[in-house]
């Protein structure tokens, strides 16, 4: 196992040094060393776009909620998303008949 870290934008592991600076293999980004010790999860959507907090998400098939009668339906827009802290596979946010939701972000879209 290599110690070298995964490439910030791309996310894959494919990186080499040179010098002060890492680079990706794959994608060619090139880096600090101490520009990877302050990077944050990479939050990706089902098509693998990335998302940030504040993003417009769209979900993909209908979802049944936990606590609650009304089903997500395909298509249902998610407003002003908010990322989970220290984790790449779940988002926060609100639907306009559902608050308070977590969602998985392999069945969601950016819209």
């Amino acid at each position: 196992m290599s110690a070298t870290p995964a490439c910030p934008q791309c996310t894959l592991e494919n990186t080499y040094a040179d010098g002060a600076l890492m680079i990706c293999a794959d994608c060619g980004f090139e880096w600090t060393a101490e520009e990877s010790v302050g990077s944050s999860v990479v939050v990706r959507d089902s098509n693998g776009n990335v998302l940030a907090a504040g993003d417009t998400v769209t979900v993909i098939k209908d979802l049944k909620v936990k606590g609650s009668s009304i089903p997500l339906k395909q298509g249902t827009v998610i407003r002003n998303i908010r990322l989970v802290e220290d984790d790449a596979e779940h988002i926060e946010g609100n639907s306009e008949k559902i608050k308070g939701l977590v969602l998985k972000v392999c069945f969601l879209k950016k819209a």
